[in-house]
């Protein structure tokens, strides 16, 4: 084949394979944090220290109150780790633990959803989550076992999940009893700024706002991811 009869034909074939159909982009990876489920801690009162004495003292308590009246309360507070006598912030280093506890008392049973018949629908949830992302959280999170299993009539009855920063507890088997109580706790290297409401309740289909010590909310474009 003479040279110039050689290029036309390579040039016919290169143009032939150029005109097939180009292979379809690649499905984008989905850049959506999804819920991470977490293992559950059993809390050791002996391991904490002096609490974070705020503008309401040690403690802030919050009523859980709906439409139908008060359910339960919520008495929390912020401790620093085991042998600190005082436990201040402006005078402690940088990476200090502080544990964030919330103790929750039910003390009426709101009006259940029906779970027979034509008005039956799914149960709805109970559990008690924050509706902010925690800054500086490290992980250790989980509740008091004992009290779930006197609650809940299991002590690994609630399970643990963080999405977008936002830890949430879950009931997973049995019914919360009215007068009692189950303590919940997660651990930030951030101390608290100020009680805010950015935590909620939810039981028998009611959610509650409430308000307990939390720490700062971290910059737009800023947040460490938890999940």
């Amino acid at each position: 084949m003479k040279p110039v009869a050689l290029l036309f034909a390579l040039v016919f074939f290169v143009a032939a394979c150029g005109g097939s159909e180009p292979e379809p982009a690649p499905t984008p990876t989905p850049t959506v944090a999804q819920p991470r489920t977490l293992v559950a801690a059993d809390l050791d009162l002996s391991t904490l220290g002096a609490k974070i004495v705020g503008p309401e003292g040690s403690e802030v308590e919050t009523l859980l109150a709906d439409a139908g009246g008060q359910i339960g309360t919520m008495t929390s507070y912020v401790a620093c780790p085991e042998g600190t006598s005082e436990c201040n912030p402006a005078t402690l280093p940088d990476g200090t633990l502080y544990t964030y506890v919330h103790r929750i008392t039910l003390t009426e049973q709101p009006d259940a959803q029906p779970t027979s018949g034509p008005a039956a629908i799914e149960a709805p949830p109970t559990l008690f989550r924050t509706t902010e992302p925690v800054s500086g959280f490290d992980g250790a999170i989980g509740y008091r076992r004992a009290e779930a299993e006197a609650a809940l009539g299991a002590s690994d009855a609630i399970s643990v999940s963080v999405e977008a920063g936002r830890l949430t507890w879950r009931v997973t088997q049995g019914t919360w009893k009215p007068d009692s109580t189950i303590t919940f706790w997660w651990r930030s290297t951030v101390p608290p700024q100020s009680p805010a409401e950015n935590y909620l309740f939810e039981i028998d289909g009611n959610q509650v706002g409430a308000t307990g010590p939390f720490p700062p909310l971290e910059k737009a474009g800023a947040a460490r991811s938890a999940s």
